[in-house]
């Protein structure tokens, strides 16, 4: 593989953790949500899938966000807020279903990704540079 597709298949990738970081962070925006209205569902945590994306032209497999969908399989939370319009009549309010830690550890795997394919283009770039270098 030569070197500019190895900084295509590396720039795929940064930019699909990018796109997994920004649905991280409204996650972990809308964590404290709660429903509006009383048996509402409030804010349902959003889970991003990738792909495999067969580049023909350049002979490549790329990465691609394949889906974002709504987590569905986790329950919600609930807290007792009585006095809340979204209470049920027991006093409870439905509350999102985002786990702040759970988040803050996939943001670092996002993050760590993100780095290793941006040290992947730096040092393919720097390859590169060095070739033209010898050839001077």
């Amino acid at each position: 593989m030569d070197l500019t597709k190895a900084m295509e298949v590396s720039a795929s990738g940064m930019f699909a953790q990018g796109q997994r970081v920004r649905v991280i962070a409204e996650n972990v925006a809308n964590a404290d949500s709660t429903a509006e209205v009383a048996g509402g569902d409030p804010y349902r945590r959003k889970v991003i899938t990738f792909k495999s994306l067969l580049d023909r032209t350049a002979g490549t497999e790329k990465v691609a966000v394949r889906d974002i969908t709504r987590d569905a399989a986790t329950q919600f939370g609930k807290r007792y807020e009585p006095g809340n319009p979204a209470a049920d009549k027991d006093g409870y309010v439905k509350t999102a279903n985002v786990n702040p830690l759970i988040e803050m550890m996939d943001m670092r795997e996002a993050q760590r990704s993100y780095e290793a394919n941006l040290n992947l283009i730096a040092m393919s770039k720097s390859m590169i540079q060095k070739a033209i270098d010898l050839l001077r």
